[in-house]
């Protein structure tokens, strides 16, 4: 798969791979959970995949990266750059490593799974949590996370801005998988109460650029969910 065709910069979107909280449904914000050995094998796997020159990701060709600081997305960030790859950004002051695409903080959720959740709020006399309206108890409301997305989104932005008629300027973030969607959301304008579905596997990769060449133009999302090769 080759990035041979792009016309206009793009961002690509990676989801950490598998943890033990992935596969036991518990949510999972700050909490520093590691990748499985299969995690491992997923980002490693899609990385030999989709990354390097001639291939969807061309390293040599990134303007930036951005990556969550939990261990889970920096050593998925790892497997899929590869060593080389990666001490060359490194050594280029190319990578940066943001809170503004760190999971949602999910406060007194954080490790319970959605049945406990529910349970919790029936204790509570609370109704259907929607965390895009009513956001975290102790933890980030929707209008937090929108307020740093769309800033981490204005400093793509301005980076991509110069190459929007030609040349390719993309950019990684690397994080989790709420946030991603979250972060969609805003790349496309959209509030974040508005119903969009959208899954991405552990470990797998998606893209997003611009609609009619014009950074004012609405985003558009060109791709999504490549599956990871594990």
């Amino acid at each position: 798969m080759s990035d041979t065709n792009a016309t206009t910069p793009r961002v690509f979107i990676a989801r950490h791979g598998e943890t033990e909280w992935t596969i036991s449904g518990q949510c999972t914000g700050n909490a520093e959970i590691p990748l499985t050995e299969n995690g491992k094998k997923q980002s490693l796997g899609t990385g030999k995949m989709l990354v390097g020159p001639g291939k969807l990701i061309d390293p040599a060709k990134l303007a930036r990266v951005f990556c969550s600081p939990r261990s889970r997305a920096v050593d998925t960030l790892d497997l899929l750059l590869g060593e080389g790859p990666k001490s060359q950004l490194d050594a280029d002051k190319k990578i940066t490593i943001t809170e503004e695409i760190a999971e949602w903080d999910y406060g007194a959720y954080e490790g319970l799974t959605p049945a406990q959740i529910k349970a919790k709020r029936t204790e509570q006399g609370l109704g259907k949590w929607n965390i895009w309206e009513e956001g975290c108890e102790g933890g980030e409301n929707p209008a937090q996370v929108t307020e740093r997305l769309d800033r981490l989104i204005h400093e793509i932005q301005k980076i991509q801005e110069p190459f929007l008629n030609g040349g390719t300027a993309p950019d990684v973030l690397v994080a989790h998988g709420h946030i991603l969607r979250a972060f969609t959301k805003r790349w496309l304008k959209y509030p974040m109460g508005f119903e969009f579905t959208m899954m991405m596997e552990p470990g797998a990769i998606g893209i997003l650029s611009y609609a009619h060449h014009s950074i004012q133009e609405p985003a558009l999302l060109v791709g999504m969910g490549f599956p990871s090769a594990a």
